[in-house]
């Protein structure tokens, strides 16, 4: 809801002004920007976190309380922006606990690949299920809150406290349910603040996988950002947007679901080639799909959503199995402040495609337009372009990078796991 929705309910719900509406696209990007330079320290405070409940959980459960109260704060007694720049950087800064520490339980629950290919999947399904509800349902929920309540505001609001109770309620299954392998790490597995750089930069494939999936991630932020507005003021029908979402929801729950089994067949950097390929059809058909008909834009998001689906999961196994990598380089294994980079890639990615959709929102004509019919044909193809072009180039050269520098194929992540285990043997006797 915060990812994708906060700027359309700025614009379209409480009608911000076009000057305050440049200084929150500012707040945005540079909070966003703050906000994932942060990512890596949390990353070192939960490495360094030692409880009868683990390193992760404490954090996990701190992050999403006061997540959860930020989400539906609203602070008084100061102007509009300067509000919203305390409420927007404080919410970024207690989710990042949350974030840092849940992602990073994955590697420390199986050193098995394609284990963790199915593991990272049920994740990446259940996190897409609650995305697509969201996107399916913002809309008539929102009018229907907002019609009982009696304003759209209202209703908006409304649905935020459903959803943060929603999410409170279902991270504590992970906090229950999940056990960390606390083996893997050893006691002298500390990291200081000083050592983070060494830490990022001293392991050449997390820097290629965290450049390659940032290229990803903007390119994906940005389009996604655009969907609401390409439906109101391209297409001419925003309630049309519900029903695309459910057909994005399914294409992208199937994919993930078939990905564990095509893991077994076939290599990724085979399944990385054939993701990028859909995505690259994606995006050209719905460059030039009509507009008076669902047809070509339904086959463009079906294309778009199952080979992303394939991507964001390799990316994060990529991110994943570094953690061996630096481990066996270093001696040192850092599993929260690798996956860091996971929530810092998709802040940084979501600051540039927040600028970006603020920019475009301006500059295409979308910010005092009320209708599709208000659009100039200049405004539109600034919107197109901004939606589908600049976030094309960025996944191709993100594919190209993978394809060139990511040597942790099958094979070689084997090797790796093979020795750390006979280190830790020989450490033993």
């Amino acid at each position: 809801m915060v990812a994708s929705y906060l700027m359309f309910y700025l614009t379209d719900v409480i009608n911000v002004d076009t000057t305050a509406l440049w200084w929150i696209t500012g707040i945005m990007l540079v909070a966003r920007v703050f906000d994932a330079c942060n990512d890596p320290i949390m990353g070192v405070i939960v490495d360094n976190t030692k409880s009868k409940y683990g390193k992760f959980k404490p954090w996990i459960l701190i992050g999403a309380v006061l997540a959860s109260i930020l989400t539906i704060l609203r602070l008084t007694g100061m102007g509009y922006v300067a509000s919203f720049a305390v409420i927007y950087l404080a919410w970024g800064i207690c989710f990042t606990m949350n974030d840092i520490s849940y992602w990073s339980l994955l590697p420390a629950l199986s050193q098995d690949q394609k284990e963790r290919e199915e593991i990272g999947s049920v994740a990446r399904i259940c996190a897409s299920v609650g995305m697509f509800m969201v996107v399916a349902l913002i809309i008539p929920v929102t009018e229907a809150l907002g019609g009982m309540l009696g304003s759209l505001q209202k209703g908006w609001f409304a649905l935020s406290v459903i959803i943060v109770v929603i999410m409170l309620a279902f991270q504590s299954i992970t906090l229950i349910g999940v056990h960390e392998n606390r083996e893997l790490s050893n006691e002298n597995d500390h990291t200081s603040l000083g050592e983070l750089l060494k830490v990022i930069f001293g392991n050449d494939q997390l820097l290629v996988a965290a450049v390659s999936m940032a290229l990803f991630m903007i390119g994906y932020c940005t389009t996604t950002s655009f969907g609401l507005y390409y439906f109101k003021y391209v297409y001419g029908d925003e309630g049309m947007y519900t029903i695309f979402a459910v057909i994005l929801g399914v294409s992208q729950i199937t994919a993930l679901s078939i990905f564990p089994k095509l893991g077994k067949k076939y290599k990724r950097k085979d399944l990385f080639t054939f993701a990028t390929l859909l995505v690259f059809a994606g995006y050209v058909i719905f460059f030039f799909a009509p507009t008076n008909t669902m047809l070509f834009i339904g086959i463009a998001g079906i294309l778009l959503f199952v080979g992303q689906a394939f991507i964001q999961v390799m990316m994060l196994m990529f991110l994943t199995d570094s953690v061996e990598y630096g481990e066996w380089k270093s001696g040192k294994r850092n599993d929260s402040v690798t996956l860091s980079l996971q929530p810092f890639i998709n802040k940084m990615g979501g600051a540039v495609a927040s600028g970006i959709t603020g920019a475009t929102v301006i500059l295409s004509g979308m910010k005092v337009a009320e209708t599709a019919a208000d659009m100039t044909s200049e405004g539109l193809l600034i919107l197109k372009i901004a939606m589908m072009v600049l976030p094309l180039i960025c996944i191709v050269v993100s594919f190209l990078i993978y394809k060139s520098k990511y040597i942790l194929d099958e094979e070689k992540y084997a090797q790796i796991v093979g020795e750390l285990n006979e280190r830790k043997q020989s450490n033993v006797r």
